[in-house]
C-alpha cells in the first residue's frame, strides 16, 4: 500500500510539475512580443560637380547646372578651375542657377582681363584686379565659408607644381587664383604660395571633389577650341598653347568622375563673350543628354538606412 501511495504522489508531483511548466511557458510566450522592422529611408549619396575651365566657352556649364536644377538633382558640393571656379562660384553663392546665370551674363572680357594695367615685369600682362572687383561687388558673400553651397576652387603652386585647393578665405582672391592663366595673368599671392591656374595641373577637378567627400562626381569638360587660323596676338597664343594643353590633360583626369559631360561649343573662340546664351544653350542639351547617366550613377550608390541615421 505504502508504494502504491508513493507511485501516486510521484506521478501528483510529475503533474503539478508540468503544469508549472506550462504555465511558466505561456506566461512567458505571452510576454515576448514581435520586433516591428524597422522603418527605413533611402539615404542619397553626396552629389559633387567638378567645373573644368575653358575661357569664355566655360559659360557653358551654367546651362549643365540649370537642368540640374530643373531636374532637381541636387549639388552637394562645387569644386571649379580657372573659368569653372568663377562659374562655380557664381552659383555657390547663393545656390540659385537663376542669380548665376544673371551674374554671368553680365561679366564681360574687360571683367576679367584689365589691358590697361599691364604688369609684365610681374610674371604676366593682366593684373586681374577687374575680375576681384566684379565678385566682390556682385556677390553677396565674400568668403568662400559662407556660401550657399560647399565650394572649392583649384589654382596651381607655380614653385612646386602641386594643385592647391582653396576652399576657404576670400572669394574673389581664389577665384582670381585658379583663372590666374600662366603668363597672362600676374600670379596670384595665397598664404605665401604663389598661385597660377589650376588648369596647369587639374583642368577638369574632378579628384578634388572626390577627395573633399563627394561619392558621385560630375565633371563638365570643355573641348579645347579649334580656330580657323592660329592666333596672332601674344595673349592669344600663350593662351591658346595653355588651352591645348589643359584640354587633353583634362579629358584624361575628367576619368575619375562618375559622369563627364562635354557641352558642343564648337566655333566660339576662348575669348568670345558675345555667344554665352548660345553657349548656356550649349550646356543644357549636353546635361540633359546625361540625365539617364547621372540618374544611374546616384541611384547605384543610394542606400537603405533606418530612420534617425
Amino acid at each position: 500500500m505504502r508504494d502504491t501511495h508513493r507511485m501516486r504522489v510521484r506521478k501528483a508531483d510529475r503533474a503539478t510539475w508540468a503544469v508549472l511548466a506550462l504555465a511558466i511557458a505561456a506566461g512567458a510566450c505571452g510576454t515576448v512580443q514581435p520586433q516591428p522592422a524597422p522603418t527605413m529611408h533611402e539615404l542619397r549619396p553626396k552629389v559633387g560637380i567638378a567645373l573644368g575651365g575653358g575661357g569664355a566657352r566655360g559659360f557653358a556649364e551654367i546651362g549643365v547646372l540649370r537642368v540640374l536644377e530643373q531636374e532637381k538633382i541636387g549639388i552637394d558640393l562645387v569644386v571649379g578651375t580657372s573659368v569653372g571656379s568663377l562659374v562655380g562660384a557664381l552659383y555657390a553663392d547663393t545656390g540659385s542657377v537663376l542669380d548665376a546665370e544673371f551674374l554671368a551674363i553680365e561679366v564681360g572680357e574687360e571683367d576679367l582681363f584689365d589691358y590697361r594695367a599691364l604688369a609684365l615685369l610681374s610674371g604676366g600682362l593682366v593684373k586681374g584686379e577687374r575680375l576681384e572687383r566684379f565678385l566682390e561687388t556682385h556677390l553677396k558673400h565674400r568668403l568662400i565659408e559662407a556660401m550657399a553651397v560647399p565650394y572649392a576652387a583649384v589654382a596651381t603652386d607655380l614653385a612646386g607644381g602641386r594643385t592647391v585647393v582653396l576652399d576657404k578665405g576670400p572669394i574673389a582672391r581664389a577665384v582670381h587664383a585658379s583663372c590666374a592663366i600662366p603668363g597672362v595673368f600676374v600670379p596670384v599671392e595665397i598664404n605665401g604660395i604663389t598661385c597660377v591656374d589650376g588648369g596647369v595641373t587639374e583642368p577638369v577637378p574632378a579628384d578634388t571633389a572626390r577627395a573633399l567627400g563627394a561619392e558621385v562626381v560630375i565633371a563638365v569638360a570643355i573641348p579645347a577650341a579649334a580656330p580657323r587660323e592660329a592666333p596672332r596676338t601674344p595673349i592669344g597664343v600663350i593662351h591658346h598653347a595653355v588651352t591645348l594643353m589643359a584640354a587633353e590633360i583634362g579629358r584624361l583626369r575628367a576619368r575619375e568622375a562618375d559622369v563627364v559631360i562635354e557641352p558642343d561649343v564648337a566655333g566660339v573662340a576662348y575669348d568670345d563673350f558675345s555667344q554665352k546664351k548660345r553657349l548656356i544653350a550649349a550646356g543644357e542639351q549636353a546635361a540633359r543628354a546625361a540625365l539617364p547617366a547621372i540618374r544611374a550613377a546616384i541611384a547605384a550608390k543610394t542606400r537603405l538606412v533606418p530612420v534617425g541615421r
